[in-house]
């Protein structure tokens, strides 16, 4: 009130001698829009600077590909995004593939009779007591991923019973999917007969009937299994933990593929089936079911809540300070 209004370019229509053009008002350069009162008023401003800045930013990189296409093979590399994972903290336990080291802890660890072919996996599936029906088909479906496993229902019974009971039936790892209010939301997976024990918080589960475009119900084929980005020692060891839950010898035949991809210390598990479109294009459909995994503990030995040597426990408050900062 009182002052004068402003063009866009900062010229008043009249200094300009020109036709009065569609004014509108400079808000102060220290305005912004979380100081509008009004909810609706200050969504509908929030939502058109947003798309001011979706064009001002395709507009760049429209020009910025005519530049290139102009430039031709003299046009500059691509600049890398930044990304939390690209600016990750160096982890000092980093894996070198090539570490005599390494190697040497691969050949001789509880997991090397497996990844040699000289013990066929067993796998005991089960559940904490009186499990609803979501977990129970969770479980069902887990078992047609996982060769030669099984699903028992607890029945009351606690793990330290339950655990003899699995090495005297050559049983090679334990299972065990525990629920809150009705939704699966851990996970335990117990390497027999001598550890390591290793507790996942679990979330995100989908069962096949809720996954869109699924294929068909998986067949009993040895499936392939992927292994992305377990890099440092302690995601070596995880790795290795899955992966011997699987028999060495797929059949490609079945097309079939389990992948437990870590991004983040998050461990997003995919059962795929490749589908050959023609000899030069391969599609994918989706089987199911997928969940995420967060590592909370790292045990040796088998489970034992009261006495238990921990290799490594998620401590949030100390460990979480950096978000570049992962584990796996």
């Amino acid at each position: 009130a009182g002052g004068s209004v402003m063009a866009a370019d900062g010229d008043s229509a009249v200094e300009r001698g020109g036709l009065p053009a569609p004014l509108r008002v400079l808000f102060p350069p220290t305005f912004s829009v979380s100081e509008i009162k009004n909810k609706q008023r200050r969504h509908f401003m929030f939502l058109r600077w947003k798309q001011q800045q979706k064009k001002e930013k395709l507009a760049a990189k429209k020009k910025r590909r005519k530049e290139r296409e102009a430039l031709g093979d003299k046009a500059p590399p691509k600049a890398i995004p930044k990304t939390i994972e690209n600016q990750r903290v160096y982890d000092e336990t980093t894996v070198d593939p090539n570490d005599e080291e390494v190697a040497f802890d691969e050949a001789t660890d509880e997991f090397a009779p497996y990844f040699n072919r000289q013990t066929v996996p067993k796998i005991l599936i089960t559940t904490s007591d009186r499990p609803r029906g979501r977990t129970v088909r969770f479980c069902e479906q887990l078992a047609t991923v996982i060769p030669n496993s099984h699903v028992y229902y607890r029945r009351g019974l606690a793990l330290k019973r339950i655990i003899p009971q699995c090495i005297a039936r050559d049983f090679t790892d334990l299972i065990v999917i525990n629920e809150d209010r009705k939704i699966p939301n851990g996970l335990v997976l117990s390497h027999l007969p001598d550890g390591p024990t290793a507790h996942f918080r679990m979330s995100s589960v989908c069962l096949r009937k809720e996954i869109k475009r699924k294929g068909k119900e998986p067949t009993e084929h040895v499936p392939e299994v992927i292994l992305n980005n377990f890099t440092t020692r302690l995601g070596h060891s995880v790795g290795r933990m899955f992966a011997s839950l699987f028999p060495h010898d797929p059949q490609f035949i079945g097309r079939q593929v389990a992948t437990f991809h870590n991004q983040r210390d998050y461990i997003f598990f995919r059962f795929h089936r490749y589908i050959f479109k023609s000899e030069k294009k391969v599609g994918i459909q989706e089987l199911g079911p997928r969940f995420t995994l967060k590592l909370r503990s790292l045990q040796k030995g088998t489970f034992d809540s009261k006495f238990g040597e921990y290799e490594w426990i998620h401590k949030r408050r100390e460990m979480d300070t950096n978000r570049r900062k992962f584990h796996l």
